[in-house]
């Protein structure tokens, strides 16, 4: 089984191009494949994706542009378990999805 660490979790969201999703089981497959493992922990795969948003939400408070935060909203959408723990609520979640036409 394959552990991620943050910052490959945080490095696969920010390769999903604008105006796609992708959820945790599918970055679970994908990551296993990369790393040769027969799959990849759900328990540590959507800790880390949380972390990712946490901190992006944060950069982008502090001023950080839009476009240099990780992508959170393209993993995480308005019905997922994630999005009922984030800190910041869905309000900034659901507005990059709808700017990207993501439909959750």
């Amino acid at each position: 089984m394959f552990i991620p660490t943050p910052k490959i979790i945080d490095a696969y969201i920010r390769e999903i191009p604008a105006g796609h999703q992708v959820n945790i089981p599918t970055i679970r497959k994908n990551l296993a494949a990369k790393f040769g493992a027969d799959k990849t922990c759900p328990i540590t795969t959507g800790i880390f994706v949380r972390i990712a948003a946490e901190a992006a939400y944060e950069e982008f408070q502090e001023g950080m542009p839009i476009e240099k935060i990780t992508p959170f909203w393209r993993v995480i959408s308005e019905t997922s378990p994630a999005a009922k723990k984030l800190t910041f609520g869905t309000e900034f979640l659901n507005k990059q999805r709808k700017k990207e036409g993501i439909i959750s």
